[in-house]
This record gives C-alpha cells, sequence and structure tokens, in this order.
C-alpha cells in the first residue's frame, strides 16, 4: 500500500514538472514546423538546382564521353559554379513561386528565361577565371537544353496529371496589351480555370495584377504567372500597394463564394472605398462556349446569402403534383415565388387569387411563360370578401392552400389599424373557416417574426392570425394548419432594401432609423423552399398540431451595416460619397426581432433549416368572441378599441392604447374578457 502511494506521488510529481524533454521537442516541433506551402517551394527549389547540376554534369558527359572526362575537381567545381548560378537565377525568375498544379505558357517562358541568363552568366565566369577550361563552347549550349528540358517536363506532367489532357496547356500567348487591369479574387484553383477558360493571359481587353486568395497559404506564390497577393484580410492594403504602383485594377472579378459572407462584404466595401468596380463570375467552369466572360453586378443576395439547405425534393413532389393548389396574395413578392415553384412541381391546378389587377395579371403572365401547359385560374378576390372566398374555395376544391394575403409594412398598418385587422385577422379566419368547409388539405400561414412580443400593430395582427389557425389545428379532425414564420425577405415588397437603392439612385442621403437596429434576412428563394419544405414537415408530423414551425434565419445583419454594403455595391464609399442619417425609430418598431417567445418552447426538427415553436393555445370559442368584437370595432373603424382587443388577444402586445378596454356580455349574461393568460386547451 505505502508502495503504490510512493510511486503515485511519483505519477503525480512528474505530470507536475510538465512533459519530458522528448515530449516538449515534439511539441516545439509540431508548434515551428513549416507550412506545406513552405515545404513545398523547398521541394521545388531544391528539385530545380539539382536539375541544375544534374544538366550540366550531363553535358560534359555528352561532349567528353566516359573515357575522355576532366578530371573529378574540375568537375566538381564546374557543376557547383553552375548550379549556384542557376540557383539565383531560379529565385530571380521566381520559379520556385509557381503553382506546378497550374503551370503554363507563362511558366515555361520564365524556365527559359531563367536557363539562358544561367548559360551565359556561367560563360561570363569561367571565361574570367579560367577561360573556359575544360569547358568547350558546345557544352554550355547542351547543358540550356537540357536544363530547359528538366524543368518544363515535371511541371508539364504535373499539371496533365491533373487536368487529364493536354489541351489546358497549348495557349498561344500574343504581346498585346490590354485595356483594363483586373484583379482576380478567388482560391487558387478557381482563379486559374477563370484565366484559362476565357484566355485572359491573351485577351486584348484586359491585364490581370494579381489574384487575391480566400485563403492564406498561397501568398507569394503564382497562378499561371499571375502572382497570388496575400488574402481577402489583406484586401485594403492590397489594393493600397497596386495604386502606389501603378498597378491601380479598374476591375475586381470575384467568384462565387457561397457562406462566406463576411469575406465579400470586405471586398465589396474595399473596392468601394478605392473607386473600384467590382463583378462576380458565377460559374467559372461552366462557359466554355464563351469567347468574352460574362460578369454580373454583385448583388446583396451574394453577400448576405448562406449555403444552401438541403431540400426533399421528393417529399415537395409528392406534397403537390396532381393536386389543386390555391394561393393567396399571390401576386405579391411571396405569393409569386410560392407560385412559380409550385408551378415547377406539375400541380394539377394553379388557383392564383389576389386583389391587384396589376400584380395579378404579372404573375399570371409569368407562370404562363414558364408552364404553358399548366392548367391555372388567376382570380380577382380580396380575402377580406368572406363570402367570394368561401365561394372560390367551395368551387376549386384545393387540396392544398397558401395563405400569403397580407398587410405587412409596419408604419402603414400602424396608421391604418383597422385596415390591418381586416386583412391580416379577419382575411385569414375567412380562408381558414373556408378550407374547413371545404374539406381542404391543409393551409399553410405564411407568418414573420414581428409577430414575437410585438410591439406593433402589423405584429399584433399577425400573432391573432396564428392564434386562429393554431386553434383550429387542434380543434379539427381533418384540415391542417401550418403556420410558418420567419424575417426580413430581401427585396419584398416594403423591405428597407428597394428604399435604399432609391435612395442611393438620388444621391443620398441613405436614411436609418437606429444605429443598433438589427434585422434577420432571408432571400425570396430561400424562403420560398423552406416554407414549402415546413408544408412537408407539417403534414408529415401529425402529432404537432398547434405548433408553429419557425424558419431558421441564420444570423441577424444590422441595418446601417446593410447600408454601406449597398452604398458600396452601388460604386460609392459610404458615409463620404453616400452619408447614413439616423431618423429615429418609427411608431412600432423594435431594435430586435425575434424567432422565439421567451415563453416558447424552441425545438429543433429531423428537416433542416425548420424549427418548432410551442406558443399558448387559445380557447377557441373565447378566441372566437374576441375576433367578434375585434372585426366589429374594425369595421366601424373604432382604431382604440380594436387596439386594446388586439393586446386582449396578444397579451405581450405592448403598443395598446392606455385607454381599459371595452367589457362585453357573453351568451351566460357575464361580463367577458379574454383573459391575460389565455385557457390552455
Amino acid at each position: 500500500m505505502l508502495q503504490k502511494n510512493n510511486s503515485r506521488e511519483v505519477e503525480e510529481a512528474d505530470s507536475a514538472a510538465g512533459p519530458d524533454p522528448a515530449s516538449r521537442l515534439i511539441m516545439a516541433w509540431r508548434l515551428e514546423r513549416p507550412s506545406s506551402t513552405t515545404l513545398k517551394r523547398l521541394a521545388a527549389g531544391i528539385h530545380d538546382i539539382i536539375a541544375a547540376g544534374f544538366s550540366i554534369a550531363l553535358a560534359l558527359l555528352l561532349r567528353y564521353g566516359w573515357q575522355n572526362l576532366p578530371p573529378p575537381s574540375q568537375i566538381v567545381t564546374v557543376v557547383a559554379v553552375f548550379a549556384a548560378i542557376a540557383a539565383v537565377a531560379f529565385w530571380f525568375f521566381r520559379l520556385g513561386r509557381g503553382i506546378w498544379r497550374f503551370a503554363s505558357l507563362t511558366d515555361l517562358r520564365n524556365i527559359v528565361l531563367a536557363s539562358t541568363v544561367t548559360v551565359v552568366a556561367f560563360l561570363i565566369l569561367m571565361f574570367l577565371v579560367n577561360r573556359l577550361a575544360y569547358v568547350p563552347r558546345s557544352v554550355p549550349l547542351i547543358a540550356w537544353f537540357i536544363l530547359i528540358v528538366m524543368l518544363a517536363t515535371p511541371r508539364i506532367f504535373h499539371r496533365l496529371l491533373k487536368d487529364g489532357g493536354i489541351g489546358a496547356l497549348l495557349q498561344v500567348q500574343e504581346a498585346l496589351q490590354p485595356r483594363q487591369r483586373v484583379l482576380i479574387v478567388a482560391s487558387a484553383g478557381q482563379a486559374d480555370r477563370v484565366i484559362r477558360r476565357f484566355g485572359l493571359e491573351q485577351s486584348p481587353h484586359y491585364r490581370l495584377v494579381g489574384v487575391v486568395d480566400f485563403r492564406r497559404r498561397s501568398k507569394g506564390r503564382t497562378v499561371r504567372g499571375v502572382p497570388i497577393l496575400g488574402d481577402v484580410a489583406e484586401i485594403d492594403g492590397i489594393l493600397a500597394t497596386l495604386a502606389r504602383q501603378g498597378l491601380r485594377p479598374d476591375a475586381m472579378i470575384i467568384t462565387a463564394a457561397q457562406g462566406n459572407r463576411e469575406a465579400l462584404q470586405a471586398v465589396a466595401i474595399a473596392a468601394a472605398g478605392h473607386g473600384i468596380a467590382i463583378k462576380r463570375l458565377n460559374d467559372p467552369v461552366g462557359v466554355l462556349s464563351k469567347e468574352e466572360p460574362e460578369f454580373h453586378a454583385v448583388t446583396l443576395e451574394d453577400l448576405l446569402g448562406r449555403p444552401p439547405v438541403r431540400l426533399e425534393l421528393e417529399q415537395i413532389h409528392q406534397l403537390i403534383a396532381g393536386q389543386v393548389v390555391l394561393i393567396t396574395g399571390a401576386g405579391g413578392s411571396i405569393g409569386s415565388e410560392i407560385a412559380r415553384q409550385v408551378a415547377a412541381y406539375g400541380p394539377e391546378r394553379l388557383v392564383l387569387v389576389d386583389n391587384s389587377e396589376f400584380n395579378l395579371y404579372s404573375i399570371d403572365r409569368r407562370i404562363a411563360a414558364l408552364n404553358p401547359a399548366l392548367c391555372k385560374a388567376s382570380i380577382l378576390a380580396s380575402v377580406r370578401d368572406r363570402r367570394t372566398i368561401r365561394r372560390i374555395i367551395a368551387r376549386e376544391r384545393p387540396a392544398l392552400i397558401f395563405h400569403a394575403a397580407a398587410l405587412k409594412h409596419v408604419p402603414l398598418v400602424e396608421m391604418n389599424l383597422s385596415e390591418g385587422v381586416l386583412t391580416n385577422v379577419m382575411g385569414t379566419c375567412n380562408v381558414a373557416d373556408a378550407a374547413v368547409d371545404a374539406g381542404v388539405g391543409a393551409m399553410v400561414l405564411i407568418s414573420t417574426d414581428k409577430a414575437i412580443r410585438p410591439t406593433s400593430a402589423m405584429g399584433a395582427s399577425k400573432r391573432a392570425a396564428e392564434a386562429y389557425c393554431q386553434a383550429l389545428d387542434v380543434a379539427e379532425d381533418g384540415t391542417r394548419f401550418i403556420t410558418v414564420r420567419f424575417g426580413n425577405v430581401l427585396g419584398s415588397n416594403g423591405s428597407v432594401v428597394p428604399l435604399f437603392e432609391e435612395q442611393i439612385r438620388t444621391g443620398g442621403p441613405v436614411t436609418v432609423t437606429h444605429p443598433d437596429m438589427q434585422r434577420y434576412f432571408m432571400t425570396i428563394r430561400e424562403a420560398t423552399e423552406l416554407v414549402l419544405q415546413a408544408a412537408v414537415h407539417g403534414l408529415g408530423h401529425p402529432d404537432e398540431r398547434g405548433r408553429i414551425l419557425v424558419l431558421d434565419m441564420g444570423k441577424p445583419v444590422r441595418i446601417v451595416d446593410l447600408a454601406r454594403t449597398l452604398i458600396a455595391l452601388s460604386g460609392y464609399r459610404p458615409d463620404i460619397d453616400i452619408p447614413i442619417q439616423f431618423t429615429g425609430l418609427r411608431p412600432g418598431e423594435k431594435l430586435f426581432e425575434e424567432l422565439f417567445d421567451p415563453k416558447e418552447a424552441a425545438m429543433p426538427t429531423s428537416t433542416e433549416g425548420v424549427l418548432i415553436a410551442s406558443p399558448r393555445l387559445f380557447d377557441k370559442d373565447l378566441l372566437l368572441l374576441a375576433l367578434q368584437r375585434l372585426e366589429r370595432a374594425a369595421r366601424r373603424d373604432d382604431v382604440a378599441e380594436a387596439r386594446n382587443t388586439l393586446a386582449d388577444i396578444v397579451p405581450e402586445f405592448t403598443g395598446a392604447a392606455a385607454a381599459p378596454p371595452v367589457v362585453e356580455a357573453n351568451p351566460h349574461g357575464e361580463p367577458f374578457r379574454v383573459p391575460s393568460e389565455p385557457t390552455l386547451h
């Protein structure tokens, strides 16, 4: 026992003293060992110097033959001098910085120049030292040829091995002066494909001044003779250095780097700061047939986009194919994109409902152009018209309804509260009731993150609509009611982005309500795809009745950062060319939006990009009484009563008027009010 204790004490003492010297040596080597890029450069340099020494030795052998070779000491001297001169020449022409994977005629030119300089310098030095003793005049010429072959052949075969053909090497370079200086922002591999596919090395329109990589490890190397100047984090310094050297780029080409939002924003803002146009090339591989590259402006979607979510395409197809699908608000930004995507899955009939003649006409033409054989109907109607909506849904008998019709602009709904209630709340009730009466399979309600702890009438009206659909989903055995909640959509009607773009076009200022305001953003396409994904999930999980599906919006974005990025994308310098003015929060606005109420239980799902919220459920009968009172107040435009009734339905609504709510009698003659903590179902 004592021995065991002693041995344990020794072990503890050893561990306290730290690792043994051998372990420390290994750890130090791991920390200080050179990077793989440095090792590759070193290996390439050693190869080239060995090739130089071997070429002069082989030249002597070919000239003298085995029997007549000079003394070994003289051969060693000649080889050492030649290799030393070659090492200097190779360093000067930067042979070691070329990436063999992207070897091209530019690298071959540098090899020929370096070999020529090596031979000429060797001849001059040996003539001055010993009048070319033991070095016949044919030896340098033979060595020159052998050296070029030994330097070029490994690079060529390495490139062929990677590319699988010789076509990539057959590029005829012409001494043409391009008109535009171009800086490429891409990985080394993407930069090589862009240069090669478009022939930018020989283009009469472009002169490549460098490559900026998304990674650090390639700095200092070259791609097809074009230097890699650094990584995206150094972009501002790189542009300043090029300007001092008289090589300021006229344009920057950036390849797609989905999911690298911060890097793209840094590039866009740096380019704007230096007054440089920035263009995007989505697919540098799939454009072999084009003589000239087709570039596109970098959009906000590029900068805010995220890695695409893996969609359950087969399940979405099964949900829609061969079914009658009805979409309300089909002419709006979300509704029209839902219509476009639904049409692609081959429904039996697509019914488009909207109260805007122009919007309905536009989406009808768009669907007809994309799917001319699709059976569809475009119906001009308002969801506020209960009788018309019931007649349409009863006649069309859809299997699936997407309810996207709504008033969504916070300040306008705040100023027109009654209209917001009649559209957002009563319109939803009309569609939902008609769906139940017609035996519709499922209704998908498009909601918003502004329904969480709402401070605006718009948010409260959407939360009331959510509550009604939740109550029906729990109470009904037939029709499913699936509520999908998400944040702001880029480019949608009423979005801040079109406003910023208009202000930038007119020279500013760009108005932002508050420097700390943040919002969640998602592209229209991405939001719609996830709505379809959420619909599949909701119908596949009947045990989740009454819950709300929330789209994964990623990280929130500061509105002032969004404004600066848009200014930069427009070619202006934020806060210099276009000022930003802070105007203060408007009625009903919040600094931060939320996707979940703190009282809601947020849970992940098996469906990528979709989460579950479990808000409190309202008693359907009590909710109906409150909704009737809300409708009466809205129809007589009693704003105070409507606002207070909204607060009764949505206790979290902080924008209610201070006046106490009107108390009515329930069917039993007792005073009625929806309790602040609604009755759980």
